[in-house]
């Protein structure tokens, strides 16, 4: 079903008259999404500002991915930044210049940006916060449409002192709301927070946070360590997934299918897997792919058995559990075999398909990824069952990150918010409308804004990301 708000929105004379009316109509920005296959350049001709801090592991990390991935850098702060930028500005075309004087008044700014990125991982006292005030006050009305923001901060665990946790704590608050102050443009706000000595890992975070592949994620925090050891080599500037074989189950449409297109498009082989019943679209997706269909009924006791045996000479890189169900009902009208399916479903087969292929069919390197929920994470009326399951996998991927990290395998869960699919288009029209717009974007997600996350996820760009849960939810106000 099609977001009317949002078909408005992009006809600029149907906007200008609702504008012009004074109507209490939420106009949302329709966003800018990334096209399959990935260009290996996502930020080629954006400019970026850069405020530099004084850790220059940090600052020589930004200049790298900025400058690889295409963009062209406008710095501010630490003046020693530019020495950093100099050799790969040359050597990509991409010269790094001063950020001019900010546009006082009505002044037409000398620049317009299209994302904005300061270093505030030694950040320690409330002095240090002022930055965050003097470097985007007077920028942040110049972001373009879709554009971005980026707060680096320092990985929480790596703190020791009372102060400066609290004040790298104030880095949360800042970005979420920055979040709701500039998503109805359609733009977005990160935390990307950064362990000491993982500064080699961030360019893929970096990336992600400031291309269109997160287009539907916003005031999120992702934190880079060395936690996953890293085993997968040099990564294909093209079709960073070439040569990988992936598994996506509940693959025969919505979220599935979005994401087996999407690792197609990559470069995976891909595994389409769904239920006996669905054989229709799964083997047809399975055959546009070039990939394999695998049918099978994962709440069955033993279908991880199964599973490992049918992969077990192909062997996988990357598992994206993403089969799930809903059977809402308030507690206290649940019928116990809506809570078995349920549980069935959307934990149990998780955990024991998992337990199964890491025992030798999942390849060092490799990457698993869960499908959560906002409702796990804030709860919802009528969805006791749901929520538990989904709240579960937060914690599922939390914990089995540490233990196969010397393998070089990552963990993580992806959380969507209101996405665009036949079920949510089943809602009744005032919730679903309310759903839309309970968020910064002001609009729900398309299915593939989770199969963008789960690529970033997929790639081997992400080594430094695991044991996380990144909410997909265009910044929602529920559970924030």
């Amino acid at each position: 079903m099609n977001d009317l708000l949002l078909e408005i929105s992009k006809n600029p004379m149907a906007r200008d008259l609702v504008k012009s009316l004074g109507l209490p109509l939420p106009m949302p920005e329709p966003l800018r999404r990334v096209k399959s296959p990935a260009s290996p350049r996502l930020l080629d001709d954006k400019t970026i500002a850069y405020w530099a801090g004084p850790d220059l592991a940090v600052t020589r990390a930004v200049a790298r991915t900025l400058t690889t991935a295409g963009a062209f850098p406008r710095l501010a702060g630490d003046a020693d930044a530019a020495a950093a930028f100099l050799a790969l500005g040359e050597a990509y075309g991409r010269p790094a210049q001063a950020l001019p004087e900010p546009p006082v008044g009505e002044e037409k700014p000398a620049v317009r940006l299209d994302g904005m990125v300061i270093d505030a991982t030694r950040f320690e006292s409330t002095a240090d916060l002022r930055a965050l005030y003097d470097f985007f006050h007077p920028w942040i009305g110049t972001l373009n449409k879709c554009g971005r923001v980026v707060v680096l901060g320092r990985a929480l665990d790596a703190i020791h002192h009372v102060a400066e946790a609290a004040i790298q704590g104030a880095l949360d608050g800042f970005v979420k709301s920055v979040a709701k102050e500039i998503g109805k443009k359609g733009a977005t706000a990160t935390l990307v927070r950064i362990t000491p000595g993982a500064e080699g890992r961030l360019g893929g975070a970096l990336v992600f946070a400031l291309s269109a592949q997160s287009a539907y994620t916003t005031g999120q925090t992702l934190t880079v360590s060395n936690t996953a050891a890293d085993l997968t080599g040099p990564t294909p500037e093209t079709r960073p997934l070439a040569g990988k074989v992936a598994l996506v189950t509940g693959a025969a449409r919505g979220i599935g299918e979005a994401t087996a297109r999407i690792l197609a498009a990559e470069g995976a082989h891909v595994v389409c897997l769904d239920r006996p019943d669905d054989d229709g679209p799964t083997s047809k997706l399975a055959r546009e792919l070039g990939g394999t269909v695998l049918l099978e009924d994962i709440a069955s006791p033993d279908a991880g058995d199964r599973i490992a045996h049918a992969l077990a000479g192909i062997g996988l890189d990357i598992v994206v559990h993403n089969a799930g169900i809903t059977r809402d009902k308030t507690l206290a009208r649940m019928k116990p075999e809506l809570w078995d399916l349920t549980m069935a479903v959307n934990l149990t087969a998780v955990l024991t398909t998992t337990e199964r292929l890491l025992n030798g069919t999942i390849r060092d390197g490799g990457r698993i990824i869960g499908l959560s929920s906002i409702a796990g994470i804030a709860g919802n009326m009528g969805q006791t069952n749901y929520a538990a399951s989904k709240s579960a996998i937060v914690r599922f991927v939390a914990a089995l990150a540490p233990r196969v990290a010397s393998r070089g395998i990552t963990v993580n869960a992806i959380a969507p918010g209101f996405i665009e699919t036949r079920l949510t288009a089943a809602i009744p029209f005032a919730i679903r409308e309310l759903a839309r717009r309970m968020n910064a974007l002001g609009q729900g997600g398309q299915p593939e804004d989770i199969g963008q996350a789960i690529a970033f996820l997929a790639s081997p760009v992400s080594q430094g990301v695991t044991g996380q849960t990144i909410r997909v939810c265009g910044g929602s106000l529920v559970g924030a």
